[in-house]
Formats: structure tokens, C-alpha cells, sequence
């Protein structure tokens, strides 16, 4: 089924169902309890005035450690994997919250159980969760023609997006800790097929910082992680000219901390990056193929007058070596050496960035349905779906933090 046709079917379901009770949006056994907030409920309408975060104000004292969780739909392994990340020592957590899956029928209409569930059971687990916000619902793309739907793209109007991001903070103020706003927006295939622009991600950005912070203004607003790359537009654009772009946007003022994904690729945490774009040394040919290309970004915030805040890192992680999905094979590592390089990954951020880094996230714990020949998550994954650890898991279970 081509992609448009099976959006246009989704829609109609979508809208029969408008005029009645919905079915469950989730394939659970037990029922799922919507709530529905009168328009008057969701105060926060975009031009409320948010506190700006005070200048020079650092979130972390020391490193935060963290892991990837991705268990939404499978909310009976949680327990499991909670304890697997207080056995790491580790203190964060972080969990997707798709938009679509929260608000999927019609803006102010929520489906809470999956992330109760979870914000309950990490608080109960005494860890500190992160939660990425982003996957728009299919009501915030009625106003395009069909064949502008894509699985992931901003809204229409950003104000539903800022509005959500209001509600959500409202609900679980003081216990979600910290928000992702967005995922790699600097990828085209992030951004609705569409040419990324920083500018349209910046407003973006704004929408969602003022309604997170009207509601709890505690909460660490993050930017989006940025995707490690040099593709030029309309696929990509590199991450270094978009934050910059960010920047020129007035993306400053609306985070509290700059957001980096840091795939290391085939290259040791320590490597130079110098190292790296020489071909020859066979780790990528490209400066953003090494872990270290944080310090570009991070030269980026300090030429424009950032350096006062701190970087999250949102993911990062070392591939295993798979025969599955060929382009992720030039950077497969061993799985002893996948242990060896995420170890020494928090080791180099400890002794050579603090204190502007802030927090480092590890992927993954493994989703249950995750499978080695159909997802390549699975090979970045330190716990297995089945739960069986790796030499990574073990490792970084045993390091000093």
C-alpha cells in the first residue's frame, strides 16, 4: 500500500470516529482512559511570558549518566529494565513520548495511560526521566493536500505543538525532569521531507519552551539532538551550519541546554577529529565521525556567547558489526569493543569537558519487539530485547562514576 493511500484510509477512520467515542488507540486489555480538557482548560495560548533561564546557570554539578529506554508499548518490562538501569548506577532515563500516541484523535482529546505509567514507575524507581517530545498526530495535517502527509513533520500550526508541550508539563510538573524538543530536525526525513530550516525549527522551539516553562518552570528544556552529518539540502543540512542558522534565529533564548546525538561510528572515543577526516585512517573521512565532534558544536556555542549553558547529549552509542543493513556496516565495532569505547566515552567527557557537559544518554535498553534482522537499533542496543546483557551493559555497570 503506497504511503499516501494508507494515510488518506487512516484519515477517514480518524474522522468517523469523530462523532462518537472513539476505539482505544492503543492494543492494550485494559481500557484506555482519555481525558478531555474544555478549550478553556489549556490556558497557555503562546504569548505567555516565561522566565528566561538565568545566564551562567549550569543544571548538572557533576556528569548525568543515562540510558534509552524504549518500552511504550511494552509497559510490563519496565520493572525489569528500571532495575537493570539502578544496577548500572545510572540516574537518568530517557523515553519517547510521541505527540501522536498522547493527542491522536482530535487536539484536546488525551489517551494518558502509557505515560502515566511510565512517569509513575521512574518516579517510583527514585530515577530522573527525560522525555523526548515530537511524532505529530495525523489531525495536525488536515489543512495540507494528501500527498504533503509524512510520518514525522511540524504541524500546521506550531501554536498545536506549543500548546501541547503546555499541557503535558502541566500535568507532570516536578516529575518529569527535563524535555527533548524534536529529533534531528537538521534531516530532511525528520522535518516532513522537507529542506531542514533552522529557522522553522527555532519557532518551533519557541512555541513548545514558552508552554513548557508557563507550565513548570523547573523543567530542562533541550534542544533537538542534532544529527552528526555534512549532507548538504535538501536531504540534510550539516549540523554545524544549522546551529548556527539557530543561532542567527534567536534559538538561544528558548533552551537550557544544546542537544547533540554523538554516534562515535568506527572510531575510539578519544580520536581527534583531525584524525578522522583523513581517509586513510579509515574511520569516515569526515570530522562528524568521531565522538569528539562535540567540541566543533561546542566551539559554536562559544563563538556566539553560549558558553554558559551545557550540552546533553541524547544519544550515544557504538554499533555493533551486523550483516543485516549494509550502510551501517563500514562502522560495525566488536561487541567487547562497543564495551571498551562507551566506557571511555564517559571517562574522556569527565576528565576533558566539564563542567559545560552536562548529561550523556547511552542507547539502548532494548524494545521487546526488536528484532536483529528488521531493526538496527537492536545492534546499538547494551541490553537485549530478551533482557541478556552485553559485554557493553556489564562494563558499564562496573564504571567508576
Amino acid at each position: 500500500m503506497s504511503f499516501p493511500r494508507l494515510f488518506l484510509g487512516l484519515f477517514l477512520l480518524l474522522t468517523a470516529c469523530r462523532g462518537s467515542n472513539p476505539p482505544p488507540v492503543t492494543p492494550i486489555p485494559e481500557p484506555t482512559p482519555f481525558t478531555t480538557f474544555a478549550p478553556a482548560t489549556v490556558v497557555f495560548a503562546g504569548t505567555a511570558a516565561a522566565a528566561p533561564p538565568a545566564v551562567g546557570q549550569s543544571y548538572f554539578n557533576t556528569l548525568g549518566y543515562g540510558i534509552h529506554l524504549a518500552q511504550w508499548w511494552h509497559l510490563e518490562a519496565l520493572e525489569q529494565d528500571l532495575a537493570a538501569v539502578q544496577a548500572m548506577g545510572f540516574g537518568w532515563v530517557k523515553q519517547k513520548f510521541a505527540w501522536r500516541d498522547i493527542e491522536p484523535i482530535v487536539k484536546g482529546r488525551y489517551d494518558w495511560y502509557r505515560p502515566d505509567e511510565i512517569v509513575r514507575r521512574v518516579n517510583e524507581a527514585d530515577l530522573q526521566l527525560l522525555v523526548r517530545l515530537d511524532v505529530n498526530p495525523l489531525w495536525t495535517m488536515e489543512s495540507l493536500p494528501l500527498d504533503l502527509w509524512t510520518d514525522n513533520q511540524p504541524p500546521v500550526d506550531y501554536q498545536d505543538f506549543g500548546d501541547f508541550c503546555y499541557v503535558i508539563a502541566d500535568r507532570y510538573r516536578g516529575r518529569i525532569q527535563a524535555y527533548q524538543v524534536w529529533n534531528e530536525p537538521n534531516l530532511s526525513r525528520e522535518w516532513g521531507g522537507r529542506t531542514p530550516s533552522p529557522v522553522e525549527y527555532t519557532e518551533l522551539l519557541r512555541v513548545c519552551y514558552l508552554g513548557i516553562k508557563t507550565a513548570d518552570p523547573q523543567a530542562i528544556v533541550i534542544s533537538a539532538g542534532l544529527a552528526p552529518t555534512g549532507t548538504e539540502p535538501p536531504l540534510a543540512m550539516p549540523d554545524e551550519i544549522f546551529l548556527q542558522g539557530m543561532y542567527e534565529a534567536g534559538a538561544a533564548a528558548y533552551f537550557d541546554m544544546l542537544g547533540l546525538n554523538a554516534p562515535g561510528y568506527k572510531a575510539p572515543p578519544d580520536t581527534d577529529p583531525a584524525v578522522a577526516a583523513d581517509p586513510a585512517t579509515g574511520y569516515g573521512g569526515h570530522r562528524w565521525n568521531t565522538f569528539r565532534h562535540v567540541e566543533d558544536m561546542r566551539a559554536i556555542m562559544v563563538a556566539n556567547g553560549d558558553e554558559a549553558k551545557q550540552i546533553a547529549i541524547l544519544e550515544m552509542g557504538w554499533m555493533r558489526e551486523q550483516t543485516h543493513f549494509e550502510s551501517y556496516q563500514w562502522h560495525g565495532v566488536t561487541p567487547e569493543q562497543q564495551a571498551a569505547y562507551l566506557v571511555g566515552a564517559y571517562q574522556y567527557a569527565r576528565e576533558h569537558w566539564q563542567p559545560w557537559i552536562g548529561l550523556m544518554i547511552t542507547i539502548y535498553i532494548a524494545d521487546q519487539d526488536w528484532q536483529p534482522e528488521q531493526h538496527e537499533q537492536y545492534w546499538w542496543s547494551i541490553l537485549l530485547p530478551d533482557g541478556t546483557p552485553t559485554p557493553a551493559y556489564k562494563a558499564l555497570r562496573q564504571m567508576a562514576k
